[in-house]
């Protein structure tokens, strides 16, 4: 047993964020405390980022506090750039982060403590700042004969590039930002391409201003309030409309057709008879919040997800989540991190420290 003030659980955007803060206001990494990272190196989920995705491509990336990443070159990967940029972070600011631990449950200790139990031993602290991202938690709907298709089907924490889609017949299924990115990476390779949503999707024109950022963080905001699972700040403020999309629309790469209702051994099914053929169903459905270790301290509400006021879990003053609901983004996540750790020094009194 190891008790520290403050434990934080993860070590992508937010977590290093919040450690970050920690430091600058006082707090020594492992006598106050402790950095635990179940990934095997620095990079959060970046590092396991496909690698056509390169660091031109990744929209709104922001620089950790403290610290900017420059001279970046944009052709390489986003996952070899951000894990360097990371490493770099964690070594000038001396975060010391653990890994790889794996955080098994957070239980209530004795004397208003916590017990976080991990695959490293336990730690006993008295303040948690969760920041453990969505990306292990890749969410794929359930459809009628799913098992029994013959092809491939993978997420898009799977994907492996375009290449490896080859004179395949692909049905790519979501319309967030990486439906729309996969299927354009895919057309020139693909013998076909499907693409199936839910709902319309809905293409934003003009740029993403501060007004409009605003708007969408405030709606993703009330849900988590309500104790809502939250949804991404993307799903509300719509998908850019840049050259590259409107000449895949006129190309008929983003031609939109409505979610199927069936999968066949051969491919998918509509009930009025439509049909497509594929060797891959590809699903770009999004990811849930990694919070299933904080299980013991129910606090998820009948909504199914956490309430929070800022980062704040409303049941639980001693729990903030940082990168959940409205901080999800590289630029949410840096204020989050700043304004859990002013929360966390008023929980634990701590005196306030020059900057």
């Amino acid at each position: 047993m190891r008790e520290v003030e403050v434990v934080v659980i993860g070590a992508g955007q937010a977590g290093l964020s919040s450690a970050y803060h920690l430091r600058r206001t006082g707090f020594e990494p492992e006598r106050d405390f402790v950095v635990l990272d179940h990934s095997p190196a620095p990079g959060g989920a970046w590092q396991y980022r496909w690698p056509s995705l390169t660091y031109g491509k990744v929209h709104g990336m922001h620089a950790l506090p403290g610290m900017e990443l420059e001279g970046a070159d944009p052709e390489r990967p986003s996952s070899q750039v951000i894990a360097e940029y990371f490493t770099a972070y964690e070594r000038t600011f001396d975060l010391r982060v653990r890994r790889p631990v794996d955080v098994r449950a957070v239980r209530e200790g004795v004397d208003g403590r916590l017990l976080v139990e991990t695959s490293d031993g336990i730690w006993s602290t008295r303040a948690l700042i969760n920041a453990t991202g969505t990306w292990d938690r890749p969410f794929v709907p359930r459809y009628p004969g799913q098992e029994t298709f013959r092809g491939r089907q993978l997420h898009t924490a799977q994907y492996p590039g375009p290449e490896a889609f080859a004179g395949l017949r692909v049905v790519v299924v979501g319309g967030g930002a990486s439906g729309t990115q996969h299927l354009m990476e895919l057309a020139p390779y693909a013998a076909a391409t499907t693409w199936v949503t839910r709902s319309e999707p809905v293409f934003r024109e003009g740029p993403f201003t501060e007004d409009v950022g605003r708007e969408a963080v405030a709606l993703v905001e009330e849900r988590v309030r309500q104790g809502l699972p939250p949804k991404s700040v993307v799903s509300v403020t719509g998908l850019p409309l840049n050259d590259a999309v409107r000449q895949a629309i006129a190309d008929g790469v983003l031609d939109r057709r409505p979610m199927f209702d069936r999968i066949t051994p051969e491919g998918v099914e509509w009930e009025d008879g439509r049909r497509v053929d594929a060797d891959v169903i590809l699903w770009a459905t999004g990811f849930r919040a990694v919070i299933d270790h904080l299980a013991p301290l129910k606090l998820r509400e009948p909504g199914g997800g956490i309430r929070v006021e800022g980062t704040r879990a409303v049941a639980d003053p001693r729990i903030h989540l940082v990168g959940y609901g409205p901080s999800a983004s590289t630029i949410g996540a840096n204020r989050a991190g700043r304004a859990a750790v002013r929360d966390v020094r008023r929980l634990l009194a701590a005196e306030p420290v020059a900057a």
